[in-house]
């Protein structure tokens, strides 16, 4: 693989309107100690990422639409011929905000739903008339001829619901559908007891990949779930069939499970350079170190990128180089970040 990166997540706020079960950066509206970074900063991060590489951006919070400038921002980057997209909890989308997304070049918006009903969505995102606030923002999109991705992620409180929000997802009229599985960072790791277990999280990738060989209308990925790629393997070598498995315009490219420091990252609110969203460790901090060289020469990315340093079963395993194990998730629960995988079941035969 060549480590170029691809995909960057750019959390431009801290503040959000939400207060979710789940949020890997603790975001409410205060965000006490995470101020916002100047419009010039902003900038300045995107012609120091230009002058390296051409990732897609997606500008993401907290909720980005509480910045004045978010546009501006989301403009600079278009005209430097980045990719520029938004991530938002749907709840501020107004058809004055979706022309402003047109003009200022975002090419797609991912939002969050988590749930086929009103109560569960907005129990697991603490805020009554969440539910009905994205629903309404999916028309707005379809109005105005906006693509966008569903985003969701689920515990044991609502992991009955996968098959239900898929269905809905493509009622809506999204152009994907993204199954999270939760790494527990954030206001997360208040909520491990609640992550799915090995077993049924392996049961819901044996019935993604079902549902994806039939799907031909929603591109659909499960996140933060590696190793749906071995699954992938042992499943079309079984059936003895060729899974092609559609992308993005706007994907990274990558073809294994976990890229983080790989292909892609995130910059946070303060700068720093996380592996991925849910890697809260930073590789260095964009306001005092190039991010030419953070990316480059930065020991987490090398030791992300040397597979022969993985432990455990990751360590040994055959499937190493197409899944990768989840670093955030080893990170978060055995904090050791090359330790296996902890919510994998397969063990090599040997």
């Amino acid at each position: 693989m060549e480590y170029i990166p691809k995909w960057i997540a750019w959390e431009v706020t801290r503040r959000c309107n939400l207060n979710c079960i789940h949020c890997r950066s603790s975001s409410d509206l205060e965000a006490k100690g995470h101020p916002d970074f100047s419009t010039q900063s902003a900038f300045k991060i995107i012609d120091e990422i230009h002058s390296y590489a051409e990732p897609v951006i997606v500008l993401s919070g907290g909720e980005p639409l509480l910045r004045q400038d978010l546009f501006e921002i989301a403009n600079y980057g278009t005209n430097k011929g980045l990719r520029m997209c938004l991530a938002t909890n749907g709840t501020l989308i107004t058809d004055e905000i979706c022309e402003k997304i047109k003009q200022s070049g975002i090419k797609i918006v991912s939002m969050s739903l988590d749930a086929s009903t009103e109560r569960l969505h907005d129990e697991f995102r603490n805020q009554e008339g969440a539910f009905s606030g994205i629903i309404k923002a999916t028309k707005l999109f379809k109005k105005h001829n906006i693509e966008f991705i569903i985003n969701s992620s689920f515990t044991k409180r609502n992991q009955d619901e996968i098959p239900k929000v898929y269905e809905l997802a493509k009622k809506l009229g999204a152009t994907a559908w993204y199954l999270f599985m939760i790494v527990p960072t954030g206001r997360g790791e208040d909520i491990i007891s609640e992550l799915i277990s090995k077993e049924d999280y392996e049961k819901i990738l044996d019935w993604h990949y079902e549902m994806e060989k039939n799907e031909k209308d929603l591109l659909v990925r499960p996140t933060c779930a590696p190793h749906y790629y071995r699954i992938v393997l042992q499943k079309a070598k079984k059936d003895g069939e060729k899974f092609e498995r559609r992308t993005l315009k706007f994907s990274t490219g990558g073809s294994k499970g976990c890229l983080a420091g790989q292909l892609i990252c995130l910059i946070n609110v303060d700068g720093d350079v996380y592996p991925c969203s849910y890697f809260p460790k930073s590789a260095g901090n964009i306001f005092k170190t190039p991010f030419k060289e953070i990316w480059e020469d930065s020991q987490l990315f090398k030791e992300l990128r040397d597979f022969k340093t993985y432990k455990g079963k990751c360590g040994i395993c055959e499937y190493l180089k197409v899944c990768g194990g989840c670093r955030a998730r080893a990170y978060a629960l055995c904090g050791d970040y090359l330790d296996e995988e902890p919510y994998c079941s397969y063990v090599r035969k040997t």
